[in-house]
């Protein structure tokens, strides 16, 4: 009855729409823009849902055809401009109460891997930053894995190195659960930000030439990570809090560090961090699963239905592209302009602002940012790159401590 109760307080305490900004509409300046720049995007959860909707078998989801059950197929990618892709290999925190993460991980980097072979003439996997170039220069789409949460290396520095030899070139420290060596932005804390063997995670990341990706993690994670590292961070899909009041965003006194590490903050799409009127919404709806899986277990199917009936009446604002423009323009703004991309989630969030439907939608971003001020320079930098600029460093950081061995 608590939940119900919260669910009616919120309700009505959300605010009233406000005028929705006009659309924006693409002219050719825009799209040459767009087709001389290549999109690189830092988050897409596909391959889940790939292995949930169609059994990890891309005879039954063909992503070389139209798919409108997701957000992302190969056309729509080629109409987005998608050049550079970081595949997001996720799989749920409540594999590692099983002792499954590893095992589901490697699962899904095989996917990914299953992915390429399956497409070649459109998707190549890269492995390092002259992969992608050379992807571009062929007409491929570079495709590179990122790990989403730390509860895949199962506490161990080995698995770690063995993820890396298995392609992934980022890992996120965390997702939705505080681990013992790291702390979530979503959960109670259990490192006080990181613990020893999680600064030393971070070390062997910058060894290895893995990029550490703060998304997920608590602001003392955030701030003890960029003290830890010698290579820059990304955020692979985080927002600005000061725009929109999530903790799964991004402070601003963590944003004005970004220039003396170097990283990036990589814009995430997704309603329930972008647009103010949402997170509210989204807040509870995370909280009451929480619960609901604690109650349930991992009865995924019981869990959905018991959460379609508590919050029915309670449609997310969507919002416009224009929320995520403002974003972005207030990274730029705190951390400056070569410390911000693109990271959208796409294929891993339920509700999206108009004109950010599909990975589709890319060019309505360049013609936003032309709209909003932006030269093609400064916006070649936010389509891709920034994110190039920082994973070049971390090749050449690793580079350096090899050297020094």
């Amino acid at each position: 009855m608590k939940y119900l109760a919260a669910l009616l307080t919120i309700a009505c305490a959300m605010p009233a729409a406000a005028q929705d900004p006009e659309p924006i509409v693409l002219t050719d300046k825009a799209r040459q823009i767009h087709q001389r720049v290549p999109v690189a995007d830092g988050h897409n959860d596909l391959p889940w849902e790939i292995r949930t909707k169609g059994d990890s078998n891309l005879d039954t989801l063909d992503i070389s055809q139209p798919q409108p059950t997701l957000h992302t197929d190969i056309p729509r990618m080629r109409k987005g401009g998608v050049g550079i892709q970081f595949w997001s290999v996720w799989v749920p925190v409540s594999t590692s109460r099983r002792g499954t993460s590893l095992r589901t991980t490697l699962e899904q980097i095989d996917l990914v891997n299953q992915m390429v072979r399956r497409y070649p003439g459109e998707l190549r996997l890269a492995l390092t930053t002259d992969d992608i170039d050379q992807c571009l220069a062929d007409g491929k789409i570079a495709s590179l894995i990122g790990v989403e949460g730390g509860h895949c290396i199962e506490g161990s520095i080995a698995t770690l190195q063995q993820l890396y030899k298995r392609g992934a070139r980022y890992m996120t420290l965390t997702h939705s659960d505080s681990l013992d060596w790291a702390d979530s932005a979503t959960d109670e804390s259990r490192a006080g930000g990181l613990s020893e063997f999680g600064k030393e995670v971070i070390r062997e990341m910058n060894r290895l030439g893995m990029m550490v990706d703060i998304s997920h993690v608590s602001p003392e994670t955030m701030h003890q990570t960029l003290d830890t590292t010698a290579a820059p961070v990304i955020f692979s899909h985080s927002s600005c809090r000061a725009v929109a009041d999530h903790p799964r965003n991004a402070p601003d006194d963590v944003l004005k560090r970004l220039p003396e590490n170097g990283g990036v903050l990589m814009i995430n799409f997704f309603s329930g961090f972008v647009v103010p009127a949402a997170t509210d919404n989204y807040t509870y709806k995370f909280n009451l699963r929480k619960q609901l899986a604690e109650e349930l277990g991992d009865d995924e199917r019981a869990i959905r239905r018991r959460m379609n009936q508590l919050t029915a009446d309670m449609p997310m604002p969507a919002g416009t592209i224009h929320d995520v423009l403002d974003h972005i323009d207030h990274a730029v703004k705190v951390a400056g302009i070569d410390h911000v991309g693109l990271g959208s989630d796409y294929d891993g969030v339920s509700v999206l602002p108009a004109q950010l439907e599909d990975v589709s939608c890319y060019p309505y971003i360049t013609q936003g940012l032309l709209d909003r001020g932006y030269n093609e320079e400064q916006i070649g930098k936010i389509l891709s790159g920034n994110i190039l600029r920082v994973m070049k460093a971390v090749e050449e950081h690793a580079a350096q401590l090899k050297q020094q061995q």
